[in-house]
């Protein structure tokens, strides 16, 4: 063995010891973390990278598109080769990375109750399919770690009593008191199932077809480092830990955020990056901002955390006209330390989580933000709270459908305060991933809605392909004019240093209708300072009042024009975005 190796089995058998201090274990620490290390594909005289701490694997380069493996389909085409070739075509020179969401067999949540995790779901294509796309873009993929498929072969094997799986699987009792645990859905927790052993309840977070893992039985684990290997030897750089936060159960304890879940997530980070350090980790916590800072750990944990605030907020701020909350929070927000980033995100296959609002929000904004929505055609998920009364979760909408208009209803400024929303995300500190039926100004898609009778389907639209070249290649569509506009602001975006992941940030105080940021490069060279009007209304600011130095030659990066007169004043056009450089970096 070499001492790398050794300093690494060390450091896995002090997580399990942590992880498992409350379990009785059939392995000994030491035999399970050996286990868990080949299963990385690690091996005992191999010998193993070192990972660089507080180290950056991102740049300002960096955008990652989220779609499904079948968003865009073409008759007699696999849909991941039609993928592909929309890339190719219309996201070469801005998106170089793609999260393909779960492309695996599945039973129901479009992809979220995976059969089988170890095989491409036919209909979207195979594993060529996968590992083209990832030759050529860095693959972000889903790690569906807390539930699986009620269909798949390990829970038929729980119900038989034998076999693989026959034990992986988290069980309550009816008489439990389960009144803390927090739940995001209303359905009940525990499903009856008849097995060869007997009547068992078998925990269900989500849906009575997604059946939770049971961590307590480090068999499950070692499953998912076999499973992360062959991701990695797919292709795969960037892995979305689903759903992580419920991952460790405790009955008596609200089973959310324990300390194992963490521990858990600190494992696969240190065997991840003995492999490949740049290997990111992104955790998908839909909890409140607090919380969902813990899953940085100490720069240990996730390299990445979803930004889940940042969508609701930003909304408020377009349909109210004022800035006020996204401006408080922003101000909260710590930097990133080096080794971890944001990953900001303003739409997504899911609705627009509420919860991450909660105390950010007030109760009468949440709510005022619900009706317009449903004014927009949107529809509200539910959740159970804490005390048995349903709280709205999240609110199901396209994001075009979402900027359609204000709180006093829609106007004619729909595109461009969905290019607004766009610009504050893409020039804010972090990584930004942007929804396929973002950058193509998709709208509701109520027939989905209709055949699925699920509100999340209507932001889940599948493009035929012929359809929808012909819409990019008319510039008299509204999906011209988002997929052109987008694009340029990305082109833009990444040829800057200061909006490097990390590069600093520093929130504006412009008044309630400008919402504005400075952002520096890592050298101190360049200076942006993002500027958005996000009312309806034509505003003006004193440029003394963003301090730009006199000596530098200023520029909007947008619009090309010169900033003659440091001391003047600032127009801003309805919705407009500026972004004033002292460098002209195209």
């Amino acid at each position: 063995m070499t001492a790398r190796w050794n300093l690494l089995h060390e450091k896995v058998s002090h997580h399990l010891q942590a992880i498992y201090a409350d379990v009785v274990l059939d392995t000994p620490v030491g035999e399970l973390a050996t286990q868990l290390i080949n299963a990385i594909g690690l091996k005992e005289n191999d010998d193993v990278v070192l990972p660089e701490a507080h180290c950056n694997y991102w740049d300002e380069d960096d955008i990652i598109m989220i779609t499904y493996g079948d968003s865009v389909i073409n008759e007699h085409e696999r849909p991941l080769f039609t993928l592909f070739r929309f890339l190719h075509t219309y996201c070469k020179n801005t998106v170089n990375n793609v999260h393909i969401l779960p492309f695996f067999p599945y039973s129901s949540d479009d992809g979220f109750s995976v059969i089988d995790y170890s095989s491409v779901n036919e209909s979207l294509g195979d594993w060529p399919e996968v590992e083209r796309i990832a030759a050529e873009y860095g693959l972000m993929v889903d790690l569906v770690i807390n539930h699986c498929s009620a269909r798949s072969v390990w829970f038929d094997n729980f119900i038989k009593g034998e076999g693989p799986g026959s034990d992986f699987f988290f069980t309550g009792d009816p008489s439990d008191d389960l009144s803390m645990v927090t739940r995001p859905r209303v359905s009940p927790l525990l499903r009856e199932t008849q097995t060869e052993n007997g009547t068992k309840y078998v925990w269900c977070t989500f849906s009575h077809d997604q059946v939770d893992f049971d961590f307590r039985n480090p068999k499950v684990l070692l499953t998912f480092i076999e499973i992360i290997r062959l991701y990695l030897d797919k292709g795969a750089k960037i892995f979305r830990l689903d759903a992580v936060a419920f991952l460790w159960k405790i009955v008596g304890t609200p089973c959310i955020n324990l300390p194992q879940t963490h521990e858990v997530i600190r494992l696969i980070r240190t065997l991840v990056e003995h492999v490949d350090p740049s290997i990111i980790l992104i955790t998908e916590t839909n909890i409140p901002n607090r919380e969902n800072l813990t899953y940085f750990g100490n720069a240990n944990e996730a390299h990445a955390i979803y930004n889940f605030s940042l969508p609701p907020l930003l909304v408020n701020t377009m349909v109210t006209g004022d800035c006020r909350y996204l401006k408080n929070w922003m101000m909260s927000m710590p930097p990133a330390q080096n080794g971890t980033a944001y990953f900001n995100f303003i739409a997504s296959h899911d609705g627009i989580g509420l919860r991450p609002a909660e105390g950010l929000l007030s109760d009468d904004e949440l709510s005022s933000l619900v009706h317009t929505m449903q004014n927009f055609g949107g529809k509200i998920s539910w959740r159970a709270s804490d005390h048995g009364q349903q709280k709205p979760y999240e609110i199901n909408i396209t994001l075009f459908d979402a900027m359609q208009g204000t709180t006093e209803g829609p106007d004619k400024y729909q595109v461009d305060r969905f290019i607004c929303a766009h610009a504050i995300m893409l020039g804010m500190e972090g990584i930004p991933g942007i929804y396929i039926h973002s950058l193509l100004g998709t709208s509701n898609d109520y027939e989905k809605v209709a055949n699925t009778g699920q509100n999340r389907s209507i932001n889940r639209k599948r493009w035929d392909y012929s359809e929808l070249e012909a819409l990019l290649d008319s510039p008299y569509s509204q999906h011209h004019k988002v997929l052109t506009r987008i694009s340029q602001l990305i082109r833009i975006r990444k040829a800057q240093p200061a909006f490097h992941p990390n590069a600093t940030q520093f929130t504006l105080q412009l008044g309630d209708q400008i919402f504005g940021y400075w952002r520096q490069s890592l050298d101190r060279k360049q200076s942006v300072f993002c500027i958005s009007n996000i009312s309806k209304e034509e505003q003006s600011i004193l440029l003394s009042d963003i301090n730009l130095i006199g000596t530098d030659n200023w520029l909007d990066l947008i619009t090309r024009d010169e900033i003659k007169d440091v001391g003047g004043f600032l127009q801003l056009k309805p919705y407009q975005t500026v972004w004033i450089s002292n460098q002209d970096i195209e």
